[in-house]
């Protein structure tokens, strides 16, 4: 099980270099005088059985069973936008929103924070406050980032981290992919292209009658005016 580094007194585990005893009691004697008041022989005796009464492997046993500071657990639930679809122009604000999950079964301690680990640096925030969740239940972490000024493919490293600075729970990654301005421009004008384009063909073949002299709609007009013409001169007329 994971412990806090900080747990460990490492002044306590130099003195385990001038304990060469292997007399059960001193062994005892000086398992509770390193693990403290509240451990009695019995308890003493338990661990360094346990750990063939090597007196190192029993304090570190029984500071990983006793310690309040194990650390939590954490999984990625949801990446709100898809790494796939992060493709800005340089120099362009943006915000990234992770859905995580305390996945153990204590709650997180107060303090924890979405820390900045490595890679390339694109927010001036290098922790992102976190909630203390209880287990099982789920959280929103959003980050503010500026593209670099340069095209390029960019990835950062995250983690949750305790209050006291270990790290805990799965790695979050992301990847930003950095483009020339005339290049998102130029697909602009081509998607704007390619709607004209998709026109219903009701509207294209509106327009082609109107401006289209041989059109139907032309020839209709010109039989109605053909109707409406006075007779020639001489021709009978109905009454």
């Amino acid at each position: 099980m994971d412990v806090d580094n900080d747990l460990v007194d490492q002044h306590l585990l130099q003195q385990f270099s001038c304990m060469g005893t292997t007399d059960k009691e001193e062994l005892i004697r000086q398992m509770q005088k390193l693990a403290g008041d509240n451990m009695n022989a019995t308890t003493a005796s338990f661990f360094l059985d346990m750990n063939n009464w090597n007196l190192q492997a029993a304090v570190c046993s029984y500071f990983d069973f006793e310690s309040p500071f194990k650390l939590p657990s954490m999984m990625l639930v949801r990446d709100e936008i898809s790494d796939e679809s992060l493709t800005f122009p340089p120099l362009t604000k943006f915000s990234k929103i992770w859905t995580v999950q305390n996945s153990g079964d204590e709650n997180w301690p107060i303090g924890c924070c979405l820390q900045f680990a490595g890679g390339d640096r694109m927010s001036t925030c290098e922790r992102i406050p976190a909630p203390a969740l209880g287990a099982h239940c789920t959280a929103h972490l959003a980050v503010e980032l500026t593209t670099p000024d340069r095209p390029g493919v960019y990835q950062s490293k995250w983690r949750m981290v305790t209050p006291t600075g270990s790290y805990f729970g799965d790695i979050i990654w992301m990847i930003v992919t950095v483009t020339e301005e005339s290049t998102t421009s130029e697909l602009t004008q081509q998607l704007s292209h390619l709607t004209a384009l998709g026109s219903p063909p009701s509207q294209l073949a509106d327009s082609s009658r109107l401006n289209n002299p041989f059109g139907m709609s032309s020839h209709l007009h010109y039989q109605d005016s053909v109707q409406h013409l006075p007779p020639p001169d001489g021709e009978n007329k109905m009454c």
